[in-house]
């Protein structure tokens, strides 16, 4: 989630996919599918399979008996028949996080235009929707990575239209509509909360939600989690500690003394029960756009950051499993070291993990953790996964990641002990960086594809691993990410005479069109998976980029339009069709004609 150096894959990316952990692409959207065995590389006698990029069990490349045929003997009449079957399960996708769609209140919502940019992916050819973490954001800032809650969702992108739908609100209880534009954060929070407040309120207490308090108690009782997250959402917007991180609140409430904790609990039942039940509209919500997204033959790919926010539920109602001072305050914090981006790293800041405690409860807050991703997606990007094979330690007091150590991670048994317990783990390893040779054989281990990114192929010769002759497989291709500029901002912005000179040879390109030259090479590279961000499908220039790293301010707010813009982009979706068509990258069962 922050800046990368473009430096290559030391083994090129050469993955063995003989881990029990599939490869996302080829996994079912359904949690039975993602059966974990030995699953050797699968073999390139592959039937079709569904429209959801599952690689099924291979057709027979022989005919029965074949091996007992002497030379020179007849073969069967139906030999000719024995083809194998090339298709590779290719795919494409757009990354766009629901913050960014449009709507009337200030902010995209889970509602009809996440419908309306499902029906456009499918007119697209497009078979994947990637965005970043769903979380509540932090408060300041509003980043998606380092929210207050690892399992809950936002509740600002609840849907007041469906909420109207659904009977929970009157049409005149909606905000005041506003003017399509970037997401104005606080002035969202100020006029959904009051609506959502009555919306959660009704549903706890009028008669005739009776039933849909049933859902709602079933899904209290199937997320344990949410208790926890709810008192610790309460807590923290208290106006005695609103200003104040958890490990400076009153002892007894700090370290969880079971008396404080109780009486708390009966003291602010109703808000623990408005969050409970904002969170279960929520997850209904996102449901329903998820199964509509599959029904069209659309995964969806959520984002995980590796470390949780220090001011969080996750770190308060779980303080052994995190490295903690006396007070509760983070002892050490992640980073990474200096590099050419940066003279004195990148202080995250970040608690780490007690990697000893969690392998002494057996990763079981990891299997919660990854088991709700599964609740919502239908593959997960882990960010800074090399953080399981090695990461950078800062002591909590420092002001630069500079003095930090490397200290080793979890590796293969954190991912053992997910495949144990939830059968197999749909993984897209963030992989970017400087990657040592553990991360390579860690990610090649379990089978998980890595990542290439266009932006970084342009320095450091003809072995950069994100040069696409160097592409393999088993990975993810992107021009650029959430992270990046936009391909039309990098190109005229940072990119040097050097890279634009590289560029317009390889590309055989005059780069009038970069953001779409890019969209093709990405197209035409053998990753099995092409992802490109909704800005470059626009062409946008910088003034759409979604985060700059290392600046805290300013960032997440983009949006992408009104509601026509799905008919603006019609030529978009023609072009993106025609490509996927041309790189064996439409769905299976579609018609492709030259």
């Amino acid at each position: 989630m922050l800046a990368r150096t473009a430096a290559g894959c030391p083994s090129l990316g050469k993955c063995s996919s003989t881990s029990a952990f599939k490869c996302p692409s080829d996994v079912m959207s359904s949690r039975p599918a993602m059966s974990l065995g030995s699953a050797a590389r699968p073999s390139r006698s592959i039937n079709p399979g569904p429209r959801s990029g599952v690689v099924t069990a291979a057709a027979p490349v022989k005919p029965p008996g074949f091996d007992k045929i002497a030379a020179g003997q007849d073969m069967p009449k139906e030999y000719s028949s024995y083809m194998p079957d090339w298709d590779k399960k290719r795919r494409a996708g757009v990354i766009l996080h629901p913050t960014s769609l449009p709507g009337p209140y200030g902010i995209g919502e889970l509602g009809q235009e996440a419908k309306n940019f499902v029906d456009w992916l499918d007119s697209a050819g497009m078979q994947c929707w990637q965005m970043l973490p769903l979380v509540p954001p932090d408060p300041m800032f509003y980043s998606p990575y380092s929210g207050t809650d690892a399992n809950s969702g936002n509740p600002l992108i609840i849907s007041i239209d469906e909420l109207i739908k659904d009977g929970l609100l009157d049409f005149s209880d909606a905000p005041k509509k506003v003017p399509v534009g970037n997401v104005d954060f606080p002035a969202v929070a100020a006029s959904k909360t009051p609506v959502l407040s009555k919306a959660a309120q009704n549903l706890l207490k009028v008669d005739r939600f009776s039933k849909l308090r049933e859902e709602m108690q079933a899904f209290r009782k199937a997320n344990k989690w949410v208790e926890e997250s709810a008192v610790f959402d309460v807590a923290r917007n208290l106006p005695d500690l609103a200003d104040k991180a958890w490990w400076d609140w009153p002892e007894p409430l700090r370290f969880r003394k079971s008396d404080a904790l109780k009486k708390f609990k009966e003291e602010h039942k109703s808000a623990i029960e408005e969050y409970i039940a904002l969170q279960f509209l929520f997850d209904r919500q996102w449901k329903a756009v998820r199964a509509y997204a599959n029904s069209k033959g659309i995964k969806i790919i959520g984002d995980m950051p590796i470390y949780v926010g220090g001011h969080s539920a996750d770190v308060w109602s779980n303080q052994k499993l995190f490295e903690l001072g006396p007070t509760g305050a983070p002892a050490n914090v992640s980073g990474v070291p200096p590099d050419a981006f940066s003279a004195t790293g990148q202080l995250w800041g970040s608690p780490l993990y007690k990697w000893s405690e969690h392998r002494a409860q057996r990763f079981d807050w990891w299997v919660q953790r990854m088991g709700r991703a599964l609740q919502l997606y239908d593959e997960t990007r882990i960010d800074h996964f090399r953080g399981f094979a090695g990461y950078w330690a800062v002591d909590g007091k420092a002001e630069t990641a500079m003095n930090g150590s490397w200290k080793k991670g979890p590796g293969i048994d954190l991912f053992n002990a997910l495949k144990k317990a939830l059968g197999g783990v749909p993984i897209l390893a963030e992989d970017l960086g400087v990657i040592t040779a553990d991360v390579v054989a860690l990610r090649e281990a379990i089978g998980a594809p890595g990542m290439v990114v266009l932006q970084f192929a342009w320095g450091g010769g003809p072995t950069n691993v994100h040069l696409p002759h160097n592409h393999y497989e088993n990975c993810f291709v992107y021009p650029g990410t959430h992270d990046n500029e936009t391909t039309v901002g990098w190109f005229h912005g940072s990119s040097s005479e050097e890279d634009k000179r590289y560029i317009r040879q390889y590309l055989r390109t005059d780069g009038k069109d970069i953001a779409w030259d890019f969209i093709g090479a990405a197209m035409q590279s053998v990753a099995r998976t092409s992802i490109f961000m909704m800005q470059d499908v626009m062409r946008l220039d910088n003034k759409a980029r979604m985060n700059v790293p290392g600046v805290a301010a300013n960032n997440w707010l983009w949006r992408m339009g009104d509601g026509e813009v799905w008919g603006r982009l019609k030529k978009e979706a023609e072009d993106l069709r025609r490509l996927a068509g041309f790189s064996n990258r439409l769905p299976p069962g579609s018609n492709f004609k030259v």
